[in-house]
């Protein structure tokens, strides 16, 4: 917990300094918190439950629901400062950068980004356009006690054209419809953001053939250089392995001896 206490702290320090401002500092790390105890999901039902339960904050349900879908919460500087709590982020001097996007099936009809959605991985007895929100997102590609993990750096909504042309409910922020960007380009920002902030590190984003393009590649390469590096079109069943090491001429040959 002391270790917990000493991550959180800075991110307090983003919230200002009013009673409200310290309400919500205090309010954003235990609902941290209640994500990283194993006592339940982590739907906003759950986690408000698990306010009072588990830390004995008491708060309206409605209320809560407010403060998970604030649009005041700094959270540029919040990511900003989580990406640099991260002990040793790079795998072999390189940021290894996991890029895609899914989808979160949403019930309410007034959620900001929700719309029906068209999902590709729809098995026979799932709905092909299910009410949902469509997420662009990257992650750290970590290995963590000798597996493979994706810890999360940063997401945008994406927010398809014909929504924006009807001015639908579900795409304005303070009642003002949200400019139209492409996943291209929100996928071309959250990498530059992240290459800003690790500067001088190479970085390789691995991802699938729909991001792996030029619409991608070209302005993130403009932007961070020769270090920024597109791994993608790999097959599911696809291994990769190291080049294997140079063999000195007099080294003696394998199989059965002549």
């Amino acid at each position: 917990m002391f270790i917990l206490r000493d991550l959180l702290r800075p991110l307090q320090a983003h919230f200002s300094e009013t009673d409200l401002g310290r309400e919500r500092a205090s309010l954003f790390v235990y609902t941290l918190l209640a994500v990283i105890v194993p006592f339940t999901s982590s739907m906003s039902s759950n986690l408000w439950r698990a306010l009072e339960t588990l830390f004995g904050i008491e708060i309206k349900q409605k209320r809560f629901y407010t403060f998970m879908a604030s649009s005041t919460l700094p959270w540029e500087r919040l990511w900003t400062t989580l990406w640099g709590l991260i002990p040793s982020p790079t795998t072999d001097g390189r940021l290894l950068i996991g890029l895609d996007d899914f989808i979160n099936l949403k019930v309410g009809q007034h959620i900001f980004g929700c719309a029906s959605i068209f999902d590709h991985a729809a098995k026979a007895n799932q709905s092909r356009y299910p009410w949902a929100q469509n997420v662009v997102s990257i992650g750290l590609l970590k290995q963590v006690k000798g597996r493979w993990a994706c810890l999360f750096l940063g997401f945008r909504f994406y927010l398809p054209r014909h929504m924006i042309a009807e001015q639908k409910e579900t795409a304005k922020i303070k009642g003002q419809v949200a400019p139209f960007q492409s996943k291209l380009t929100q996928a071309a920002e959250l990498l530059i953001a992240v290459a800003g902030h690790f500067a001088s590190t190479p970085m390789l984003a691995v991802t699938d053939s729909w991001f792996g393009n030029q619409g991608l590649w070209k302005p993130v390469r403009q932007t961070v250089g020769e270090r920024f590096h597109l791994l993608s079109r790999l097959r599911s069943n696809q291994v990769l392995y190291a080049l294997p090491d140079a063999r000195s001429a007099d080294a003696k040959t394998r199989g059965r001896p002549p």
